[in-house]
């Protein structure tokens, strides 16, 4: 038994150092394809206007893209320090997609982006443009493999447990990279990207037009992201909505921790508009109810029952009293890997050895585990409902409101008179965080929800960290928050200073210099980055 402060200390290293990652990735997916984007049109059209567009936005895509990969590479290496007994577990499995993301795609992206970078004077127009299609493509395909690694712990499909080697073991790659998870997750995780970098782009432009500054860029790069972004945000919520619908079939406790449902109505059941969860009392203290609205949302039909709470942890006591002679076979199959009554007894019972694997929380020994034990254990494999009840609907609401942002940002640039609307320029600043709280609250969503399992039904988080001390795992998460804080502050600075140097370049008016700015552009400058 690894001690539970060190495993939820465990815990909290890898959630922040996944949010802070999380911070740069969206910028770098979406910005990539709005740079090629750009850069098609310059190389179609020969206006200049195109290129130096590239060339300002390029300028702060490689800031971000730098400083997310220094943030990504020491994410990587925590499996292998904080989670010992997953990486063990897993590795056959796990490790696969994670090496062809870096010898495929991270190789690749990097790669073309010194070309990218440095390319204009030594490659041809077309030259250049297939290069930054290429860094476009590397950069999605990065995002592809890393959601495949998490698409299997999301519901593990392509590998079985062998009770001999005691790891799991890849039996088929197709079956790993088109799962259904994983693809729905990749494309949903890559438009919020676009998302991400639509409102970016429009958010600066603003900043630009309500300072009657770089006029000419501005304006082409709102219009360009307005376009961008009403598609893309369309797209995001709509594969949300496919995405929730694999999630239902494969993680039925996070769908209903997603939707405060306690007990299992009959169809079509009501959808909580809000609610205030309680664990320890297994209700909601507070809901607002919407009659018929829940079944059709979810399985898109008006018949179709969706399980409850309750009826979830009566199903999985049952999976943990059937998991619980698989356990026991592991246990001589450990020092006995021929006994074929053990393997008949494993075999028998394989598909629920991962609930077998939870009451051993409260039973070491699983064969003497109580009525009451496997209760508790039944319970514990609901996910904390307040926090992901609230981070689904902060996200869908967030995603509303870009999408009544972009059309609004449309219809302004279709009419060509969005530099009129004041009251909007000095709103689209301040939408700028928004993509990057929804992003963050789709992860906590994704991740709170698969708990309590690092491998959805086949390993418990609690048996999966490493065995360090409480003062090594609170030394080590003290220092990836500072560490990862200076990447933030460093990001903002770079960000916030050449945002305000701007392009300088084709008559448009000079961009004041770092803190040479009058006082009231430099206020304004202050107040709207």
């Amino acid at each position: 038994m690894i001690d539970g402060t060190v495993v939820a200390l465990s815990r909290w290293q890898f959630a922040a150092t996944a949010l802070y990652h999380f911070l740069f990735v969206p910028l770098t997916l979406g910005m990539t394809f709005m740079l090629a984007a750009m850069e098609t049109i310059y190389v179609t059209t020969g206006r200049a206007i195109y290129k130096q567009m590239v060339e300002f936005w390029g300028k702060l895509f490689m800031i971000n893209f730098a400083l997310g990969v220094a943030t990504g590479l020491t994410m990587e290496f925590e499996f292998g320090t904080n989670w010992s007994f997953y990486s063990g577990f897993v590795g056959d499995i796990f490790g696969a997609p994670l090496a062809i993301e870096g010898l495929m795609a991270f190789f690749m992206e990097s790669t073309f982006i010194g070309l990218m970078v440095f390319g204009w004077k030594r490659l041809s127009k077309i030259q250049h443009l297939l290069v930054t299609y290429l860094v476009a493509l590397g950069s999605n395909l990065s995002a592809l493999w890393i959601l495949v690694a998490n698409g299997f712990m999301q519901d593990p499909q392509g590998a079985h447990f062998n009770p001999v080697t005691m790891r799991m073991e890849l039996t088929s790659l197709p079956d790993l990279i088109f799962s259904a998870d994983a693809q729905a997750k990749f494309v949903h995780t890559s438009i919020a990207g676009y998302v991400t970098a639509a409102i970016f782009v429009a958010g600066v432009s603003a900043i630009y037009m309500h300072q009657k500054r770089h006029l000419e860029l501005a304006r082409r790069s709102f219009r360009m992201a307005a376009l961008f972004g009403v598609l893309a945000t369309a797209g995001v919520i709509t594969l949300g909505d496919a995405l929730g619908y694999v999630g239902a079939h494969a993680q039925p406790s996070k769908l209903a921790a997603m939707e405060a449902m306690w007990t299992t109505e009959p169809a079509p059941a009501a959808f909580n508009v809000i609610a205030w969860p309680s664990q320890s009392e297994h209700r909601n203290l507070f809901e607002v109810r919407v009659p018929y609205v829940l079944t059709p949302l979810l399985t898109h039909t008006m018949t179709q029952t969706v399980p409850g709470i309750d009826q979830i942890v009566a199903e999985n006591a049952k999976r943990i009293e059937h998991g619980i002679p698989a356990v026991a076979a592991l246990k001589v199959l450990s020092s006995d890997p021929t006994n074929a009554a053990a393997l008949a007894q494993f075999d028998a019972h394989q598909r629920d050895l991962g609930y077998g694997f939870l009451v051993k929380r409260y039973a070491d020994d699983v064969t003497q585990a109580t009525p009451a034990d496997i209760q508790k254990a039944a319970w514990d494999s609901i996910p904390n409902v307040f926090t992901v009840f609230w981070a689904f609907r902060t996200m869908v609401a967030l995603g509303l409101l870009m999408l009544a942002f972009f059309v609004l940002a449309t219809i302004f640039s279709i009419r060509d008179d969005v530099q009129h609307q004041r009251w909007f320029l000095r709103l689209a600043p301040w939408m700028i965080p928004v993509p990057w709280i929804a992003c963050e609250m789709g992860w906590i969503t994704a991740e709170i929800g698969r708990q309590p399992w690092t491998v959805f039904g086949m390993l418990p988080t609690w048996m999966s960290a490493s065995s360090h001390s409480v003062g090594y795992m609170v030394f080590s998460l003290a220092g990836f928050v500072l560490l990862y804080s200076s990447f933030i502050a460093v990001e903002m600075y770079l960000m916030v200073k050449f945002i305000r140097q701007g392009p300088s370049e084709h008559g448009d008016t000079p961009a004041p210099a770092f803190g040479g700015a009058p006082a009231a552009t430099g206020a304004m400058l202050r107040k709207e980055v």
